[in-house]
């Protein structure tokens, strides 16, 4: 830029040499030194009224703040530049991830901070979907992620994934990387259905006018959400929630859908897929490191937590009962979320919380799901439900068959003392119940994007094998 500037000031100064002809004659009577002088101090009081002029006038607060998300986004999408080096697959599928067009996924972040009405996603989107690293967890694993991101990471790793096949006449399953989750969010407060609803129904017509839908009928697509079904399963109805309807347009139907909570009764091709947490390690040395600290660390805490009361949510009223049990036992770690800044949204204040506590409470919220439930698995505590939505009927290709193995379960209508039944518990079982749980640990996390050859199978990787089977036992049976 500034070679430019100066051939332009240098051209002027040639073009109108002949009307300053007087001041040239006295100027080059002046000792050479000192014209050298001269003409570098004005050459340079001129660049700096120039700069001073473009940043007080020209270079408003709001380009600032874009090139701010530029630059969070260019980290968001790095990982689409180039393909990468060939690894051995291990499993007997193969994946081809559709190219889409980018107002489909990528196109959508370059609005990041209208992604969500309640929450600026540009930190979010950043790193690929993990957001930005936590400095104070001593290690390069941790990142600040939001619970509703899963769809961004699930991408990320399917781009590198070495199952990932660039042939489609050979693919087992198709991938449609659909960021449904985060243009959802953008629509809660769309008035317009036929506005709201668009962008999912132009994706419902280009998958279908791919020669590759019409193979199985699109049986062998999949897309992976990260908010809950209920985001995308509008109803008629006097109540809006400002979910539009994805799941129920007909070629989505006949699709799998991976999302972070199914509908536990009409998601007959909804599979559950966990909430990422904060933990994104890139080697088996940074997987075993953490397993290992988290089977030795002290835990001073019976039980804890972590959460806020709700207000009108039926499935939620236990809550009430939860904090108010917390807040009066010795043995209970109560933290209570409000609005604003809360110690509920520091990643490393929610994992030491955790990682000291035996059991970890996990009531339902807005829905029956929570990420928290992952937290605790990550921080090696051991889950306590009271419905069975939260984790049972969600997650099957994720968690042991026997419940009991991992978890306690306290019925919603039980009024005894919370503190009184898991201190019944006996120590050696606590022990096991903690280790099965400590276990879980790779297959509930998503390992960073760029990781490879970790040596564990992550959630991703056990998405995508229950998925191979799923889709090849659906096709048997219809051929």
């Amino acid at each position: 830029m500034s070679s430019r500037k100066h051939q332009s000031v240098y051209s002027s100064t040639e073009r109108n040499k002949h009307s300053f002809k007087i001041k040239e004659t006295h100027i080059t009577n002046i000792n050479p030194h000192l014209r050298y002088c001269i003409n570098l101090a004005l050459f340079l009081s001129f660049w700096v009224l120039l700069l001073v002029f473009f940043f007080r006038h020209g270079y408003p607060r709001s380009s600032l703040q874009t090139q701010k998300n530029e630059g969070l986004i260019a980290a968001a999408t790095a990982f689409t530049t180039t393909r990468p080096p060939p690894q051995f697959c291990h499993e007997n599928f193969s994946v081809y991830v559709y190219q889409l067009p980018r107002k489909f996924n990528l196109g959508l972040l370059q609005n990041c901070r209208q992604l969500n009405i309640y929450t600026d996603m540009c930190p979010h989107v950043a790193n690929q979907g993990l957001g930005r690293p936590i400095a104070d967890m001593g290690s390069p694993s941790w990142f600040a992620t939001h619970q509703f991101i899963a769809e961004m990471i699930f991408h990320a790793r399917m781009e590198n994934h070495p199952c990932r096949t660039w042939d489609p006449h050979v693919a087992t399953l198709f991938y449609v990387p659909f960021y449904g989750g985060l243009h959802a969010s953008s629509k809660f407060r769309e008035p317009d259905l036929t506005e709201r609803d668009a962008l999912a129904v132009e994706l419902s017509e280009y998958v279908l006018r791919q020669p590759w839908w019409s193979r199985h009928g699109g049986r062998d697509h999949f897309l992976a959400l990260g908010r809950t079904a209920w985001d995308f399963m509008r109803t008629e109805g006097p109540t809006d929630f400002g979910a539009n309807r994805l799941l129920y347009l007909p070629p989505v139907k006949n699709m799998s859908v991976l999302t972070v909570e199914r509908h536990p009764w009409k998601g007959s091709n909804q599979h559950g897929i966990p909430y990422p947490s904060y933990f994104h390690p890139s080697t088996s040395v940074e997987m075993t490191t953490w397993m290992k600290k988290m089977r030795t660390v002290r835990r001073l805490h019976l039980f804890s937590f972590v959460g806020a009361p709700r207000v009108g949510v039926e499935k939620a009223a236990i809550r009430d009962e939860i904090i108010k049990q917390c807040a009066q036992s010795s043995r209970c770690d109560l933290v209570k979320c409000s609005a604003g800044p809360s110690k509920c949204h520091e990643p490393a204040e929610v994992v030491r919380v955790m990682s000291r506590s035996e059991f970890c409470l996990q009531a339902p919220g807005d829905s029956f799901t929570r990420r928290s439930t992952f937290d605790s698995i990550m921080a090696g505590c051991i889950p306590v439900f009271f419905s069975e939505h939260t984790a049972y009927s969600q997650y099957e290709w994720f968690l042991p068959v026997n419940r009991s193995t991992y978890s306690v379960y306290v019925e919603e209508s039980s009024d005894g003392s919370i503190e009184g039944l898991l201190a019944r518990i006996p120590r050696e079982e606590v022990r096991k119940m903690r280790n099965t749980v400590i276990d879980l640990i790779p297959t509930l996390t998503y390992f960073h994007p760029n990781a490879t050859e970790v040596g564990f199978r992550d959630a991703v990787d056990v998405a995508l094998l229950h998925l191979s089977k799923h889709v090849e036992s659906r096709l048997s049976t219809t051929s």
